[in-house]
């Protein structure tokens, strides 16, 4: 038994001729947050405090789809939405419809510790980052260039992105429209962590769907869905909310893993077989440090480390150099 980490930064189409300029950026945001995490858990951090800081570091940085880098909605606004667990206590807070607080994730952990309520959204969840004192930025700080330019993509193909959509035809006289090199954004980002007593802890948080209806909730804030921690292993995942929560993925794991006698690969992989192709992603950590980060889709954006010396940076099925 030994400490464990795994992030992420979203799962989807990603091509594999996605250019360096696209591509670089993330990586090296993907090795910085690892480097946090390793850092935290090193100094003997709980795991609740080491995946709040990653999926901080995580949300301030622009070329994730969470926090700065969220998408937007089919009205040109962002709502931000996140939640965080404890998994020897299975303390749990979760928020959504954020339009100014900077750190997601931090406020959901408020909402676990400082209420007697697990969820607040929209105006309540608003009102309340401004009783905290929580950090808060005019929504226009959230609002990129490149994120107006993926609406303006989504919008002239009628449709929802999920994380790295490819280009598709509106119709057959558009055949020459395409969203540049299939880069849609990546979607939710995460972190899974366990210490070397094998107390566990996962975090999660997104900016949704490009082109997502105003007031549209997906996993991500959903515990059982989008995260989930308890005693034998914590896990957070990444793709088309509504799929997510169809399956009650993350909580399936931790199921198979109990009901089942599967280890936490074996139950990752169980449970990504049974959504559809091309919907889901996910990493997780067992309280043994076991590591398991698993896709359907052409890619999830990943890293992860061990305390027996393992690390690893990925995209596709195979580790970046």
């Amino acid at each position: 038994m030994g400490w464990a980490i795994a992030l992420h930064g979203g799962a989807g189409d990603i091509p594999h001729s996605l250019p360096p300029d696209r591509r670089l950026p993330r990586e090296v945001g993907l090795r910085h947050c690892l480097d946090v995490g390793i850092a935290a858990l090193k100094a003997h951090k709980h795991p609740l405090d080491v995946v709040e800081l990653v999926v901080r570091e995580l949300e301030n940085y622009p070329h994730f789809n969470a926090g700065k880098g969220s998408v937007l909605t089919s009205s040109g606004t962002v709502e931000m939405e996140a939640s965080i667990m404890d998994g020897k206590s299975k303390k749990c807070g979760a928020v959504s419809g954020l339009s100014t607080v900077v750190n997601a994730v931090s406020l959901a952990r408020l909402v676990m510790e400082k209420t007697p309520h697990i969820y607040l959204g929209f105006h309540g969840a608003e009102a309340f980052a401004r009783e905290q004192g929580v950090e808060t930025a005019d929504p226009s700080y959230f609002i990129t260039p490149e994120n107006i330019e993926r609406l303006k993509q989504a919008q002239d193909a009628n449709r929802v992105q999920i994380d790295y959509t490819q280009p598709v035809q509106k119709e057959a006289k558009d055949a020459a429209a395409t969203i540049p090199n299939g880069d849609s954004q990546i979607g939710t980002v995460g972190c899974v962590a366990v210490d070397s007593e094998g107390n566990l802890a996962s975090a999660t948080s997104t900016g949704g769907l490009v082109n997502k209806m105003a007031g549209r909730i997906g996993d991500s804030p959903i515990i059982g869905a989008g995260t989930y921690a308890n005693h034998l292993c914590a896990v957070s995942a990444t793709g088309k909310g509504e799929a997510m929560i169809r399956g009650t993925v993350a909580r399936d794991v931790a199921a198979v893993m109990e009901f089942k006698g599967l280890s936490l690969k074996e139950a990752a992989a169980y449970v990504i077989d049974q959504v559809p192709p091309g919907n889901a992603g996910l990493v997780a950590v067992s309280s043994t440090g076991e590591i398991a980060t698993v896709f359907n889709t052409t890619g999830m954006f990943r890293a992860c480390a061990s305390e027996d010396g393992y690390s690893e940076v990925a995209i596709w099925d195979s580790p970046l150099k």
